[in-house]
């Protein structure tokens, strides 16, 4: 009877590295992470502050693009407005030199949502659509829920047009998140999605980045010979 053929611990290495490359590419990450999953499916009532009438946003609306899912806590706070102008100052640059359709919810109303747009002197020209979760369903989908407390944390998400998580960020309520920040991320996935390359840390437009697609090998252990600190940093 033939024998099987002892495993070496080389070959134990091997196997376990494969499993994790693959668990990766299925986006098996841990719970609470949505990051290379799906976007979560939803359907919500919403108040859309450009035509300023009420309407109804799905998941299936934001399919094929860049998008950008931005949880708050609530109307008629104190964070979020300053959080919800910043967004909509920059909205020329996501929307439209970006590409990204941007999506804010609460666990607000639809009418809440209107009156708080209406009323709040920072949103005087706003132009986001304001998804309404007065359930929390959605906000549970992304795990940004504080059950109890009836709100949702601060959470943004961007989705690339494959409709894959590739961003998470998520912050407890009394600190507002810098929007300069999350632009140059969008613009690092994007070029990371568009050419196969990697961007280093700080990466923008016109620095270098690491063509790992092409020089992995070289490149194996010796970053420090293709990029400075000083690059990184500049």
């Amino acid at each position: 009877m033939a024998c099987d053929k002892p495993t070496t611990k080389t070959e134990e290495n091997t196997q376990q590295t494969q499993k994790k490359e693959q668990n990766m590419e299925n986006g098996q990450t841990q719970a609470g992470v949505l990051v290379l999953k799906p976007m979560p499916e939803f359907k919500m009532e919403a108040y859309d502050a450009k035509s300023g009438h009420y309407t109804e946003v799905s998941s299936e609306d934001y399919k094929g693009s860049w998008t950008v899912i931005c949880f708050y806590p609530a109307d008629f706070t104190f964070v979020c407005p300053t959080e919800i102008a910043a967004m909509n100052a920059h909205l020329d640059t996501i929307e439209g030199e970006l590409g990204c359709k941007v999506l804010a919810i609460s666990t607000d109303t639809k009418f809440s949502h209107k009156r708080f747009a209406e009323t709040e002197p920072l949103l005087k020209d706003l132009k986001l659509t304001i998804g309404a979760d007065p359930t929390g369903e959605v906000s549970r989908k992304f795990g940004v829920m504080i059950e109890g407390a009836g709100i949702a944390l601060r959470g943004r998400f961007l989705i690339n047009p494959d409709g894959v998580v590739v961003a998470q960020e998520v912050q407890a309520p009394p600190v507002g998140r810098n929007v300069e920040e999350f632009i140059r991320q969008i613009r690092a996935h994007q070029h990371a999605h568009k050419t196969g390359e990697v961007c280093p840390a700080g990466w923008r437009p016109g620095k270098k980045t690491l063509p790992v697609n092409t020089d992995i090998e070289p490149m194996t252990g010796r970053v420090g010979d293709y990029i400075t600190i000083d690059e990184i940093l500049s």
